[in-house]
């Protein structure tokens, strides 16, 4: 197969790509600057920035370098090691090199993208990750992605702007945001039905008589396959789904009755349970602000 990021890597690309049930959806891409294959470029660390409009899904692949996936404005899920993952508004996903992953988009998403050496970040580990960007880890990452005159700069001012980058990464705090994908078949029916009807509100015992199963067995598959019991997996799913809503602008109590709520305070009182945060205030300035005029005007409107 083709490198995926060889057929991104054209301003303007337009990618065909199958949906769930054979549909073709398209893609329209511009990334900044025009890079074929960031993998092979001989810098340490390098940026990107990928502004899409997609409803469909990449196809998997992977990439030599560690890969800091920062999304500036929409909301993305990536699959990846086992898990499905979303990525909120000024979050970023980390991707350890080699990692076989695929994304998601329903939307507008703007994304900036850096690919690092991989021995650079071996701290961070081998897992998958989503991390809170603090304001100077966003404004180090924009620098790379934003600053054409970056790439071309003498080793000094990229090693300098590298060390700073480093040092944030390994205080960025990590958000509760992976959902872990079962891979006993019986799991994997009853989890792929919960994600294509969310608001389905079945008890163990229920989903057990559909799937074959006991709820003896269903409660222990799940603690051992996803290290969370039913019921926490099913409002983890519900967290990640909402998250990709309310990036989008819906409405708390429209998607608190889209996932099967009796109410708004059920949703939120669940939701601040497994954030710390409502939704008010997960999305709000004070945490995921973008930080100048600039950006905002480009990226956070029209």
């Amino acid at each position: 197969m083709a490198k995926q990021h060889h057929v991104l890597a054209r301003r303007g690309a337009q990618l065909r790509i199958d949906g769930e049930r054979g549909e073709i959806k398209t893609m329209s891409i511009v990334i900044t600057p025009e890079i074929d294959d960031p993998d092979i470029v001989s810098r340490s660390v390098i940026g990107l920035t990928i502004e899409l409009t997609a409803v469909g899904e990449t196809e998997p692949h992977s990439h030599r370098k560690a890969q800091l996936l920062y999304v500036i404005c929409g909301a993305l899920t990536v699959e990846a090691a086992g898990g499905i993952w979303t990525v909120p508004p000024q979050c970023a996903i980390w991707l350890p090199a080699g990692v076989l992953h695929l994304a998601h988009s329903s939307g507008r998403i703007v994304m900036a993208n850096l690919y690092i050496e991989p021995d650079l970040a071996d701290f961070l580990g081998e897992d998958c990750g989503i991390l809170f960007i603090r304001p100077l880890l966003r404004e180090v990452i924009l620098c790379f992605t934003s600053d054409a005159d970056l790439l071309a700069a003498e080793e000094g001012r990229r090693a300098r702007l590298s060390g700073v980058l480093l040092d944030e990464l390994r205080d960025a705090p990590l958000e509760p945001l992976r959902l872990p994908m079962p891979a006993d078949r019986r799991l994997r029916r009853l989890a792929d039905a919960m994600l294509a009807h969310p608001a389905t509100r079945l008890t163990i015992e229920e989903w057990g008589a559909r799937i074959g199963a006991s709820k003896r067995t269903l409660t222990r598959l799940f603690q051992r396959e996803t290290g969370m019991s039913f019921g926490r997996w099913r409002q983890q799913l519900h967290v990640g789904l909402a998250l990709q809503r309310l990036a989008s602008g819906d409405a708390v109590t429209v998607i608190a009755l889209d996932l099967g709520y009796e109410s708004a305070s059920s949703f939120i009182t669940m939701f601040r349970r497994h954030t710390g945060a409502s939704p008010a205030r997960y999305f709000g300035e004070g945490r995921f602000g973008v930080s100048s005029p600039e950006l905002r005007s480009r990226y956070l409107t029209g």
